[in-house]
């Protein structure tokens, strides 16, 4: 069983989205607007996101590039656009699929299915590891040195998202949405503040460097 996040503005269309995947297997979440889908497509991690582009208050490319900026999460357009012109646009934006309405659901139920085969073959390891911190997302458990160390679950997160980025540096407003799921920048002085509370726990372990004026990124070691 697949977890399905449709983004669909319309009540009908979404309605008959939710059913139609469920009644196939899939868990469906659903969202009727740009900023709610993308707060559900981060907290809610689900395996595929359906998406509308005609969104009442984010055009669906704008969110597609937003999203990606924080997720790789695969990503089916589903929409009534269908000139070559918008096709190509969300493609190069980071949809794994573009499909134009009205479709069936067993055929979007076979995309589904298929951009998950894909994306399994390079669905990245649960196991993270610098020095000898020690992360496994998929269980969310910690170990430095061999011994468990107690995370908050905010705490986890941020070090985990950082930690699957070595080497990359990672804005504040990029956490803020990954982390706590705010869609806009909002309150960047909390994430310093878990910062200060990781490193205190890691002490000389911690990979989290600062990078002045910009955000934070995780040492290779």
């Amino acid at each position: 069983m697949s977890r399905v996040l449709v983004v669909e503005d319309d009540p009908g269309i979404r309605s008959a989205l939710i059913h139609a995947l469920t009644d196939r297997g899939h868990a469906v979440d659903s969202a009727p607007n740009a900023m709610t889908g993308l707060q559900a497509a981060i907290s809610g991690e689900p395996d595929v996101v359906i998406l509308d582009l005609g969104l009442p208050d984010l055009d669906g490319v704008e969110l597609l590039r937003m999203l990606r900026a924080v997720s790789a999460t695969p990503v089916i357009v589903a929409t009534a656009r269908d000139d070559d012109e918008q096709v190509v646009r969300a493609l190069d934006c980071g949809a794994d699929d573009y499909m134009i309405k009205p479709f069936s659901a067993d055929t979007l139920d076979a995309r589904i299915r298929a951009v998950l085969r894909r994306t399994a073959t390079n669905a990245p390891s649960s196991e993270l590891a610098v020095g000898g911190l020690h992360l496994d997302t998929r269980g969310r458990t910690a170990e430095l040195d061999g011994e468990a160390l107690e995370l908050s679950p905010r705490e986890f997160d941020l070090l985990a998202y950082l930690m699957a980025r070595p080497g990359r540096v990672v804005t504040r407003d990029q956490l803020l949405s990954a982390v706590w799921g705010y869609a806009a920048a909002a309150g960047t002085r909390t994430v310093d503040v878990h910062v200060a509370q990781v490193r205190a726990k890691l002490g000389d372990a911690s990979p989290i460097r600062t990078v002045r004026g910009v955000g934070y990124s995780a040492d290779e070691g």
